[in-house]
């Protein structure tokens, strides 16, 4: 008898817990929903939207290229960016070039180094909608495969801090 009341508690508890995870958009199904796992064909010969360099510890040079979609959007100001919109940050640390600073006779100039991810950012309102219709995937140095869901946990939080720009960090450098 203790036995059947232990198991059925367990199981209730189960079941609410379940129930709570999808009902918060949590559960595994809905939690693939906000990563992207392939990465989108071709995406290397995509305009450059713009570039940017991080400081401390990611030391990092990015060029953001997007797609079709994107760049329409970017250059017409158009917010919320539209489904379709996809946009990748390629990264690369950043190290001197020895050869460039002899010529210019001080260290001054830095190259790209070795590359460290590829970030992807994919509009899509309904598959995406417990993220701000954006889906984030991340793939370190130029694998195709998707880093752990454990580290694009923070990708929404972050992004969702610019709501003003549809959770864009990036600005159009034409």
């Amino acid at each position: 008898m203790r036995r059947s009341t232990a198991l059925a508690a367990l199981a209730a508890i189960s079941a609410v817990i379940a129930c709570t995870a999808l009902a918060s958009g949590q559960g595994d199904a809905e939690a693939a929903r906000v990563f992207v796992e392939k990465m989108p064909p071709g995406y290397r010969d995509w305009r450059l939207i713009s570039v940017a360099h991080e400081e401390g510890n990611l030391h990092s040079f990015a060029a953001v290229l997007g797609n079709d979609v994107a760049i329409k959007a970017f250059r017409d100001g158009t917010l919320p960016f539209p489904d379709g919109t996809i946009i990748a940050a390629l990264h690369w640390r950043h190290v001197p070039s020895e050869e460039n600073n002899k010529i210019f006779g001080r260290s001054q100039s830095f190259v790209a180094g070795p590359p460290t991810n590829v970030q992807f950012m994919v509009k899509d309102s309904k598959k995406y909608a417990s993220t701000g219709g954006w889906g984030f995937g991340h793939f370190n140095g130029r694998e195709e495969k998707p880093a752990k869901k454990t580290l694009l946990q923070s990708c929404f939080p972050c992004h969702n801090a610019i709501k003003s720009r549809d959770l864009v960090f990036t600005r159009y450098a034409p």
